[in-house]
């Protein structure tokens, strides 16, 4: 291989690889909500009588708006308020839009 050609090649190699590291996870948002399975259960539907709120079904900006007020402190818990400081804007937003498209 020439070496103008071997750059080219090298250059479009990075150009490529970058572009691929960048793109966004399908399952990003299936996956942070599978941590809540523990206590809300698989895809949001608790187990019946555990005591547990169901999040399937819940609308997206109900969701978000607790996630954030048991991030603030100002939603007692138990837990909650410990996970919840563990996520971003950006990920809260993801595991409410989750949880919302579950039926």
């Amino acid at each position: 291989m020439k070496p103008a050609h071997l750059i080219a090649a090298l250059a479009l190699a990075a150009l490529t690889g970058s572009a691929a590291a960048q793109a966004p996870d399908p399952h990003l948002a299936r996956n942070l909500a599978a941590t809540c399975a523990n206590c809300h259960g698989t895809n949001g539907r608790a187990v019946p009588g555990s005591g547990m709120e169901a999040l399937a079904g819940t609308d997206k900006a109900k969701l978000v708006e607790k996630f954030r007020e048991y991030r603030s402190g100002i939603r007692p818990a138990t837990v909650m308020h410990q996970i919840a400081k563990g996520y971003s804007d950006e990920q809260i937003e993801l595991i409410a839009a989750y949880f919302a498209a579950q039926k």
